[in-house]
């Protein structure tokens, strides 16, 4: 091993130079696993009725289904399935749209009588709470 002194001076690190670079690396290091561990930690675990507090925000809202409805003939062939409280006094409803209704199967008999939970970001519609769901895996059978 070659001596620090006969090292060129862009080589030779002094020690508090040694120090700084182990700590900046750390920093980075923990910034970087915030960033991947953040995201599983700050989703939100909800009941339907405590959903309507918390529009905007990304979480997974879980109940029973208690009525659903394909509607065929509305704009967009939406199906609506209704969590703890049947329409019209739902208190939260997952909303899949016609274009992606292929994907789900038959939701609104599928998913009936089930205890479930769907996750993404919670909007509100005439003053109900309720997440569009695009993919399967935003849902799930308890």
């Amino acid at each position: 091993m070659v001596p620090s002194s006969h090292l060129p001076p862009a080589v030779r690190l002094s020690r508090p130079s040694s120090l700084l670079m182990g700590v900046l690396f750390l920093l980075v290091a923990l910034l970087l696993f915030a960033a991947l561990v953040r995201p599983a930690f700050a989703q939100k675990s909800l009941s339907a009725a405590e959903a309507k507090e918390h529009v905007g925000e990304v979480a997974t809202v879980c109940g029973t289904v208690v009525s659903t409805r394909y509607a065929a003939s509305t704009k967009g062939s939406p199906t609506f399935l209704n969590l703890d409280k049947a329409y019209p006094n739902q208190v939260f409803t997952i909303v899949i749209w016609g274009k992606d209704r292929s994907k789900f199967g038959r939701s609104e008999v599928d998913y009936r009588e089930k205890r479930i939970c769907v996750t993404g970001k919670i909007a509100e519609y005439r003053g109900k709470a309720e997440i569009v769901a695009d993919d399967p895996k935003q849902l799930g059978k308890l």
